[in-house]
């Protein structure tokens, strides 16, 4: 009771210095030593030590901050010592509790005064009671910790003070600083025994699910020991008896790889690696990867092959029913199908071994063209097996190679993986997205594909992980691309470049028809019913809701035409009611139809005047997404012969613009020019200005805009033009012609401009697409220009 009695004398509050403590809290009652290492601290032991050796310890909120909790204890350095450098090693043993009323701070010294937590000594029945659930409650934490010392037990067990029980059990039990200061500033005796109790059972609890985890994985680890123990003493039996499954098990193995028929090389190689495995301990680690390497030889396809279909006619049909148009495509296709044809009729004619390589194809186009469904037809039309490869993103060799064997986790490459998966030495392997691979420090997957796409190489691919070559000579390698610029060269050098181009407005409306509405018809439930798409209606949807070279987003909007139908149809109860069946509902769509289901339209025409303006010229571009119109803004002012390009042009547009004015510079004794092109600035502007541009393509359009500023003379509307301009007033042949045109039908273009180089391309395009639009090829810009410009002074 001296405690209490001490409290009592304490009515008024009293100044002390603030005793700021990391991660600790001190309680009455209780003897703690500490080491003071940081200024605050060393500031109030100098403090405290000049007057009654008291200060008030409070714990810090943050760690390395300067903010302590309001509640504390009122504590007495009983013991201290200075070191060398000036910090302090003190005992200090805790008094009363207390709560800061007012704090003064002078310097880095925080001077506080505390208002005593004064508790009503209680020994009513209750607190009896609790205080001897406490006691128990602590015993039992005591034996499972293990940390309390029997002094503290004794102590804790003969007190009468709930005041100094509490005190004693928070100082001892490891709990989180929170948590103490929470009890720490508890006044009223019962509420603060039974939040001791509270914690002190939740402690016991979680000392009790501990003890549980250890003795279940305990008795676990005995019955792996036991199981292992058993296995040995059963494997000796067996070998007592004759019998050993491990002989068995190596030897099934043996047949497995034998059954595959693999070349003498790898049967060799796959009894050494057996013989290896037959003198490990089975639970080794160089077992493990033993097995799973000739379990990785058991399951390749050695000599197993799909047979082609021979049928030139059937693979025929099967093409045009899965695609539309894709002419160069198909007809590779079915050149390979006819050499297939005739080595398999000189084979059995000769009765001599003959074969014929797998092309290496690469299909190139704008996205949503069909390139990766094709391989699938391809794979159909042959009768062969498919796998595809994904290679967008991917940036690791070993995904190609495979790793090492030795490393753990280690596997096959994806090519040996999908050779795995498609069973058959002669499957149709898809590498998709084969221009969006990338390299960093852990190599480059595009220089090991070097070696896959060889057909002179691919005969024996060397996998880092299998050790032997392996024939990949016999597939079909398909590879596609959105665009050739991201593939290296060497890699475009050994594969067959089929370009895919983008469709026009009838192709789309074809496809549509043909293959997207029954479809989308089928997949949304409505197979059975007769729903038409009128073709305005369809020509709708391509014209204002999709801006694509392929067909994927007018799919989507297609579906999204169906579902809302399928939406109608069940409010009207078809497929509800017997009497009204799916196949009962009809519906036709046309564009104003359109419009209710789909909303506004998302695309407009390209920025386009509809009259003549001087300074503004429309040249054509090609993106990954299709063709764009190309408006070209020019202006002149006075100034020095300057020329300010914007709208986000790269650098070869930059050139293309310097060029176009050169050329003009050097040509003005053709022309009157109404203005000194030496004592005029002159700003290009190309939009929209959000979008970035670049290539050659464009020179014809910004040399025709320059002229106009310069003579004063509008060009022709509705004409559009592309091309490369020479300083020497040449225009040379550009790519991508069928997307550049399709651009400028869709934007009502009557006539365009075309390098005399491309006459051949427009050859080989759609009649379609000749029969929408008037095409002039001139060689060079004099030419261009007289069509463009009338009354050219």
């Amino acid at each position: 009771m001296k405690f209490l009695s001490s409290l009592r004398g304490k009515t008024q509050t009293e100044e002390f210095p603030l005793l700021p403590l990391r991660e600790l809290v001190l309680f009455p009652n209780t003897m703690m030593s500490v080491f003071i290492t940081y200024k605050l601290g060393m500031i109030a032991i100098d403090e405290a030590l000049k007057r009654d050796l008291r200060l008030f310890a409070a714990c810090l909120k943050v760690q390395d901050g300067g903010e302590t909790y309001s509640s504390g204890s009122v504590v007495k350095i009983v013991q201290h010592l200075k070191m060398p450098d000036n910090t302090f090693r003190v005992v200090l043993q805790g008094e009363y509790r207390g709560t800061i009323s007012s704090s003064v701070r002078q310097n880095d010294l925080s001077l506080v005064k505390v208002e005593p937590i004064k508790p009503a000594e209680s020994l009513s029945a209750e607190t009896q009671a609790l205080m001897r659930a406490v006691q128990k409650s602590f015993a039992l934490y005591a034996e499972y910790t293990k940390k309390i010392s029997s002094d503290t037990l004794v102590v804790a067990e003969k007190t009468e003070s709930s005041e100094r029980l509490a005190n004693l059990i928070c100082h001892s039990v490891q709990v989180k600083a929170e948590r103490k200061i929470e009890l720490l500033s508890i006044a009223d005796p019962t509420r603060r025994l039974e939040a001791v109790l509270e914690t002190l059972e939740r402690e016991n609890e979680i000392f009790n699910i501990q003890r549980n985890i250890s003795v279940k994985v305990k008795s676990r680890m005995e019955k792996n020991q036991r199981d292992y123990i058993l296995n040995e003493q059963l494997k000796e039996i067996n070998k007592e008896l004759g019998r050993d499954d491990r002989a068995e098990d190596f030897a099934e193995l043996e047949r497995a790889v034998e059954a595959k028929n693999p070349p003498t090389e790898i049967l060799l190689k796959a009894r050494k690696e057996l013989a290896r495995l037959r003198k490990l301990q089975p639970f080794t680690p160089e077992a493990g990867i033993l097995r799973g390497y000739l379990e990785w030889i058991a399951d390749l396809p050695w000599d197993s092959f799909s047979p082609d279909s021979l049928d030139l006619a059937e693979a025929e049909r099967i093409l045009e029913e899965d695609h539309f148009s894709m002419r160069n495509a198909k007809e590779r296709i079915l050149e390979f199908i006819a050499v297939r044809t005739i080595f398999s009729l000189h084979q059995q004619a000769c009765d001599t071994p003959a074969g014929v390589k797998g092309p290496i194809l690469c299909f190139v186009g704008p996205p949503g063209t069909g390139k990766t469904s094709l391989g699938k037809s391809v794979a159909r039309a042959l009768g062969r097996r498919f796998v595809r490869f994904s290679l967008g993103g991917l940036r690791d060799e070993a995904e190609i190679r495979g790793h090492r064997k030795t490393y753990v986790g280690a596997m096959p490459g994806k090519i040996i993986q999908s050779m795995s998966k498609a069973g058959t030495l002669n499957p149709v392997f898809l590498l998709d997205e084969i221009d969006k691979i990338s390299h960093d420090a852990r190599g480059d997957p595009a220089a090991a594909l070097l070696e896959v796409l060889d057909p002179e190489q691919n005969s024996s691919f060397a996998d880092h992980y299998m050790e032997t070559p392996y024939n990949l000579s016999h597939a079909l390698f398909i590879a596609t691309a959105n665009a050739l610029n991201g593939i290296p060269y060497p890699l475009q050098d050994r594969m067959e470049i089929i370009e895919i181009p983008g469709y026009g407005e009838n192709e789309k409306l074809s496809i549509a028809q043909k293959y997207l509405i029954p479809k989308q018809m089928k997949e949304n439930g409505l197979g059975s019913a007769e729903i038409t798409f009128t073709d305005d209606a369809v020509r709708d949807i391509i014209r204002y809701r999709t801006m694509e070279s392929g067909v994927r987003g007018l799919e989507r909007e297609i579906a999204r035409c169906i579902r809302r139908i399928a939406q109608e149809a069940l409010r009207g109860e078809y497929g509800r009611e017997p009497e009204k069946p799916l196949a009962a509902f009809t519906k036709t769509v046309g564009s104003a139809e359109v419009e209710k289901l789909l909303g506004r339209r998302k695309y407009k025409p390209d920025i386009i005047f509809k009259e003549a303006r001087i300074g503004v010229s429309y040249g054509l571009a090609w993106t990954e997404t299709g063709g764009i119109m190309l408006p070209v803004e020019s202006a002149a002012f006075d100034g020095s012969g300057a020329v300010t390009l914007t709208g986000n042009l790269g650098d070869v547009m930059k050139e293309s613009a310097r060029i176009a004015l050169s050329y003009l510079h050097s040509a003005q004794s053709r022309y009157r020019f109404e203005t000194d092109v030496n004592k005029t600035d002159f700003h290009l502007h190309v939009p929209e200005g959000a979008v970035p541009k670049d290539g050659p393509s464009a020179g014809i359009a910004l040399g025709a805009s320059l002229l106009s500023v310069l003579c004063g003379i509008p060009p022709k509307a509705g004409i559009a033009m592309t091309g490369e301009l020479t300083l020497t007033g040449r225009i040379l042949p550009i790519g991508g012609l069928k997307e550049k045109l399709l651009a400028a039908v869709r934007n009502g273009m009557k006539r365009v401009l075309l390098p005399a180089g491309n006459s051949d391309d427009w050859a080989e395009l759609d009649s379609d697409i000749k029969e929408s639009i008037a095409v002039d090829f001139v060689e060079t810009a004099e030419e261009a220009f007289r069509i463009l410009f009338d009354n050219l002074p």
